[in-house]
């Protein structure tokens, strides 16, 4: 029986096109938020193979994929989805965006006077003189 085929696991998600730098994918992997078939990972030379399962956080997103084959070397992206199988659910809408924060209304800074009033309003009236 000859051995399973693997790959160094930060090589892997780099040329699957998952990280944009083999480093970045290490940093992922050496801070434990890895998983291989359910079990942390905490060493970017973990050896996997056809059939493991990865989860792994991508963006605001966890990615959950299985490997389908080793690449043998970092290619165009039709021939990275070519390895692995995406098992991620789709992500619940989140429903229309947060509406944006006030603009600032433009009025610049505030005169004395406004700033005299906004001394009185916090109770620090002689305070500063006026």
């Amino acid at each position: 029986m000859e051995p399973r085929p693997t790959l160094r696991l930060d090589k892997w998600l780099w040329q699957a096109r998952f990280f944009k730098t083999r480093g970045l994918a290490a940093a992922i992997v050496s801070g434990g938020r890895v998983r291989v078939d359910g079990s942390p990972v905490s060493k970017p030379a973990r050896a996997v193979g056809p059939g493991d399962v990865l989860t792994f956080p991508q963006g605001d997103a966890v990615r959950v994929v299985r490997i389908l084959a080793l690449g043998t070397r970092r290619g165009p992206a039709p021939e990275a989805r070519a390895l692995y199988e995406d098992l991620t659910t789709a992500a619940p809408d989140r429903g229309p965006p947060a509406a944006p924060a006030p603009r600032f209304d433009g009025g610049g800074r505030p005169s004395a006077k406004d700033r005299r009033d906004l001394s009185k309003h916090l109770g620090r009236g002689d305070a500063e003189g006026g």
